[in-house]
């Protein structure tokens, strides 16, 4: 077992520029997400440009937004740290604060161009939840966001491939993989969001339908953890946040419902823009 050697993190190296297989996950999930909501966004007769000059401005500001809500719940570190506050190829970035700048993107992109927050919402949040299912194979090739130690048996009654029981095996130890949890947890929820939508749901319930679904299975998975963002010493940031989001997005579906705006349905062709 002191043998096994784990996957190389980095993809290649071309001079001094090191390219890493982290980078190249996550730009897959935005890059397939983006190819996704561009076509859905064709289909429902918005401006061919709509969904790429959105995506111009959040895809960068929710990494960064994601970078700083994880810099700032382990400023310990990073105060001592400094030049390691960059260094996002070696991982740490959280999924809440990339969705805060993401929606607070969506919103202020919204009101510019005068279409409705919720229809732009809907639209993107198959490709988001896809996107979290793809990207959580980075953190499988850095060793990072498992759970914690298990048995090699328990792994292999599992069934999982040999190449991810070796990942798991960590500094003599194996442990749960729960990257793999929470990726299986949030493929399922794009299907989920493609079926539902099939159904014309209110506008903006797919979203929040979307907040739900992976709020309950973060909230699961990350009690699994071991490198969870503490909000006390016994309370996780994620699992707040996960509780938070869900009361919250059960709220809002019943207040636009209560208050009608939610009257149209998601492919119709003009609405609100509340």
């Amino acid at each position: 077992m002191g043998n096994i050697q784990p996957l190389d993190r980095v993809a290649l190296e071309v001079g001094p520029l090191t390219v890493y297989w982290y980078g190249i996950i996550i730009g897959t999930g935005i890059l397939l997400g983006w190819l996704l909501a561009t076509r859905e966004a064709k289909k429902l007769g918005l401006p061919q440009d709509t969904l790429s000059d959105l995506l111009l401005w959040a895809i960068p500001i929710s990494i960064i937004s994601a970078r700083i809500y994880y810099v700032l719940f382990k400023w310990d570190y990073y105060f001592q740290n400094p030049q390691d506050i960059i260094a996002i190829w070696e991982g740490g970035i959280a999924i809440h604060g990339a969705l805060l700048g993401g929606v607070i993107t969506a919103v202020v992109f919204a009101k510019k161009r005068r279409v409705s927050f919720w229809k732009l919402a809907d639209i993107v949040a198959p490709s988001i939840v896809l996107g979290q299912a793809i990207g959580r194979w980075g953190n499988f090739m850095n060793q990072e966001a498992h759970g914690t130690e298990v048995t090699r048996s328990f792994l292999e009654n599992l069934n999982l491939p040999e190449f991810i029981i070796n990942q798991m095996y960590i500094d003599g130890s194996y442990y749960h993989p729960t990257f793999l949890y929470e990726s299986l947890w949030s493929m399922t929820g794009f299907v989920l969001l493609i079926i539902i939508r099939k159904f014309q749901p209110k506008r903006g319930e797919l979203f929040l339908s979307y907040v739900i679904w992976y709020s309950i299975g973060r909230f699961f998975v990350e009690g699994l953890r071991t490198d969870s963002l503490m909000l006390t010493d016994s309370l996780r940031i994620a699992q707040v946040m996960s509780i938070v989001l869900i009361g919250g997005a059960i709220l809002l579906i019943w207040f636009r419902r209560r208050k009608g705006y939610a009257n149209y349905r998601y492919a119709e062709a003009e609405g609100s823009n509340k």
